[in-house]
């Protein structure tokens, strides 16, 4: 079995080399340097790149399996995948601690005034009478309750915050006070202080967010993208912004990436910014390396895959 990874991975190659003998592993440091006939006999690819395409996916006529080191998927040509019978896993729950601690990042610069006080503090300003907002009695809505919401709601329960989650079928979730369907989200927004978005991109949530939503959320309402970008028109939530129709909003991910430099973005007061980077971390691949173990061994001893396993029909 020849698995090629399309990323080097430090001490993770030897460790694999290791545990599995019996396997032929090949790293390169980017897709444009795997030979053509290591993408025509590889069985496995480990890999996060653009570069796997429907063009790429025809030349690797051996493939049976991809590990994706990333949770989102919608980069992959899905459907050239099931036709090939393509089995697809990914790194899901690997960037949970990194994204829990940006969103509470967030939150408490949010709460606890802290660019202000960073004002005052630049303007020699002692102002012992600030009094800030506890986040303690707040309601945190998240739409989509996996692996990330589920940490992050269950670390917003140890604060005293009511955590909503809202899924497909409105199933029970970890973490949650309340679980309810996507679908009657205006039912629930005047609930919500907060909502935080961290749904992948797929067909169904492209775009799920309209103008229509911000109106029918609080005023006060504290915005938070962790998820896709894609969810919401960047028009529509410049617009929000300005119209006050939501307080603020914390923003890591847009529409298009990289963010334009001519974004109205950079001009809007109740916005802050991050480069889509409240997912990187030291440990990722690492991680992502160990949920890859589990699945390789059993499938070098069943032939089935056990964890993270990506249905190509939904995107996730």
């Amino acid at each position: 079995m020849l698995v090629v990874s399309l990323m080097r991975l430090g001490e993770e190659e030897e460790r694999l080399k290791a545990l599995f003998p019996e396997v032929e592993f090949e790293f390169y440091k980017h897709p444009s340097y795997l030979p053509d006939t290591s993408k025509a006999n590889m069985d496995v690819l480990l890999s996060y790149h653009a570069d796997i395409d429907r063009a790429f996916i025809k030349e690797a006529r051996n493939l049976k399996w991809i590990m994706w080191y990333a949770t989102g998927v919608n980069a992959l040509p899905l459907e050239c995948l099931k036709e090939n019978h393509i089995a697809l896993t990914n790194a899901k729950g690997v960037h949970a601690q990194q994204l829990t601690e940006f969103l509470f990042a967030y939150l408490l610069d949010d709460y606890k005034a802290l660019k202000e006080t960073y004002a005052e503090q630049l303007n020699k300003i002692y102002n012992h009478k600030r009094t800030t907002p506890t986040i303690a009695d707040q309601t945190i809505m998240f739409l989509g309750t996996g692996k990330i919401p589920q940490s992050a709601a269950r670390i917003a329960q140890q604060f005293g915050m009511t955590t909503i989650g809202l899924n497909t079928t409105g199933h029970k979730a970890d973490g949650f006070h309340e679980t309810y369907l996507l679908k009657d989200k205006f039912k629930y927004y005047h609930q919500a202080d907060i909502i935080v978005n961290v749904l992948p991109e797929t067909e169904k949530t492209k775009y799920l967010l309209t103008s229509e939503d911000f109106k029918q959320m609080q005023p006060h309402t504290l915005f938070i993208n962790l998820g896709r970008g894609t969810i919401v028109r960047e028009k529509v939530l410049v617009d929000a912004l300005k119209n006050s129709e939501i307080r603020k909003a914390y923003l890591d991910v847009f529409e298009t990436e990289p963010l334009s430099p001519h974004s109205e973005l950079y001009h809007l007061e109740n916005v802050v910014l991050t480069s889509h980077i409240s997912g990187n971390g030291n440990h990722n691949k690492t991680q992502a390396t160990e949920i890859f173990i589990q699945n390789l061994q059993h499938f070098l001893n069943k032939g089935t895959l056990i964890e993270n396993i990506v249905d190509l029909n939904k995107g996730y």
